[in-house]
């Protein structure tokens, strides 16, 4: 009996030091340091993650630019794994930090690095590879046309730091525009602006609700009629307080969303939400879906959803006999303040994760930097209405030829998706990004579920008053796991979630604990019975 009890302790110890190892080789890489050489005598296999919604141009472009590039490094090979979405990429970064696993190159948000990096040295920071004068941006020593680091849009580039240190490379960019449908705007009374106050898009919306005596919406003569749908609404929250200059969260990850603004904007949505004004992507579904079939006057979403907008839309998935033919406008988002106008700029970027050899790294950041080339950020950005990260790119005579082409057809020069394009390349200094820290995503998540809380309550006949605001603060706060004080959780040095192994290893030395009092318990009781 004692030698089974020893047995099974070492193997329980065993089983803790292995998770100890596998904790500690998560948490603990060593600091990278560039190589003074590239070793081309060496063989190199790296990961990369990207996103793609099924979208055959994208996943074509990204296979021919893992082909250009092994072709120029035949000692790297590139092996790529596409994701539908960018949480499910996230998540699975976060599960395989716990066992060393990450892929070496991934396409993501600095939301999400922020929680990357709540192991140590897990991603690794930017600003030595950039700028050295060999394997840097414009490097002497790499291989390909490389843009410099002054060719990389600073505003991008700048939504790319945490903490003072640079952690990834924008990858391409987009904001937020609103899809209109003109003829229904005409129809109602109105001009449409060059750019909208909310004021004006909730009194056209409201009026638009007016029937007919056989009961359809007079506007569109359909039985159906959303006037405002707004797909993503953490950014309608997030751009609502940016431009009323109202607290959202600082910088060192103080959480600032629930104050009086938010409430008073959390009112006028409900009030327009009672009415059928207003509602959302995650009650309604797409809004491009209800804009193509004349049942939605401004649907607001990325400009790299333009493809999916308006009557001639190449990418439109309702059926032919539900579209009607309309002049569509894209205009920025609404705006409190037309003379001082915000929007958010986001998009995605490309980090790098840490590894035991450092030449392994190096193979990662030249492929890293190889999506900057002009050829990618050309023929990406030509995709949907997404615009190059790089000046390089965006001065060049193919991209400049592309934008004025725009209207000649209905497929790569489709004049919706070249024009929300240059919105945001009209309005790059307009732009803002919110504060990043290891907790920003979850307060990202949060902004849009106070909006789509008073939505969907207002449309169940639930009256949305003080009160309702109250219990809506504390469930979000509770269901995020957000402080408005000093929460250690959002802090930009915070350690962020525990990691997997982590986790077991406190409950694996928990049932240590449980052994060994148990094994103790049985001894007394056996040695007090031979005692009797």
């Amino acid at each position: 009996m004692r030698k089974r009890m020893r047995f099974m302790a070492a193997l329980l110890s065993a089983a803790i030091m292995t998770l100890l190892s596998g904790c500690h080789g998560s948490r603990g890489l060593d600091d990278f340091k560039i190589p003074e050489e590239f070793d081309v005598s060496r063989s190199y296999e790296i990961t990369f993650w990207a996103k793609n919604d099924n979208n055959k141009s994208q996943q074509d472009i990204y296979k021919k630019a893992i082909s250009d590039f092994e072709k120029i490094y035949p000692n790297i090979k590139v092996n790529m794994r596409l994701y539908a979405d960018y949480g499910r990429i996230y998540n699975d970064v976060i599960t395989n930090i716990s066992t060393s696993t990450t892929p070496n190159v991934c396409i993501t948000y600095p939301d999400h690095i922020a929680t990357y990096m709540s192991g140590i040295n897990i991603v690794v920071p930017l600003d030595d590879l950039i700028d050295d004068p060999r394997y840097g941006l414009g490097g002497s020593s790499v291989s390909f046309d490389s843009p410099s680091r002054a060719e990389v849009v600073p505003e991008f580039l700048g939504e790319c730091y945490l903490g003072g240190a640079c952690y990834a490379l924008p990858f391409m960019r987009s904001t937020e525009a609103l899809y209109i449908n003109e003829d229904l705007v005409n129809a109602l009374g109105y001009e449409v602006p060059d750019i909208l106050t909310w004021d004006f898009v909730w009194e056209v919306s409201e009026k638009a609700l007016d029937k007919d005596s056989s009961g359809n919406y007079a506007v569109n003569g359909q039985k159906v009629l959303i006037p405002f749908i707004y797909k993503s609404t953490d950014n309608m929250m997030i751009s609502m307080l940016k431009q009323l200059n109202a607290g959202y969260s600082t910088d060192d990850g103080q959480i600032e969303i629930f104050n009086d603004t938010t409430r008073q904007l959390l009112g006028d949505i409900s009030s327009h939400a009672r009415t059928g004004a207003f509602s959302t992507f995650k009650i309604s579904s797409y809004p491009g879906n209800f804009l193509n079939a004349g049942q939605c006057i401004f649907a607001l979403d990325s400009t790299a959803g333009a493809t999916w907008m308006g009557s001639d839309a190449p990418l439109s998935d309702i059926a032919e006999s539900n579209k009607r033919t309309f002049n569509t406008v894209v205009r920025p988002i609404p705006q409190f303040d037309t003379s001082d106008p915000k929007m958010i700029s986001q998009g995605p970027s490309v980090c790098i994760f840490n590894k035991e050899d450092p030449q392994e790294v190096l193979a990662s950041w030249l492929f890293a930097q190889f999506l900057l080339t002009n050829d990618i950020q050309i023929a990406y950005s030509e995709t949907e209405g997404y615009v190059p990260v790089t000046s390089k790119a965006q001065d060049s005579d193919e991209y400049r030829e592309y934008l004025s082409l725009s209207g000649s057809d209905q497929n790569e020069h489709y004049r919706i998706k070249i024009e929300a394009a240059k919105l945001l390349l009209d309005n790059t200094s307009n732009t803002f990004v919110t504060p990043v820290f290891n907790g920003s995503a979850s307060l990202r998540d949060a902004a849009g579920a106070l909006i789509e809380n008073v939505t969907k309550a207002e449309r169940r006949g639930t009256k949305v008053d003080d009160a309702f605001i109250d219990k809506t603060f504390s469930d979000v706060r509770s269901l995020y796991k957000l402080d408005s004080s000093l929460s250690g959780a959002m802090k930009k040095d915070s350690m962020g979630p525990m990691p997997r192994a982590s986790v077991i290893l406190l409950w694996s030395l928990g049932l240590v604990w449980v052994f060994i009092s148990a094994v103790y318990i049985t001894r007394f009781i056996k040695d007090k019975k031979k005692d009797n």
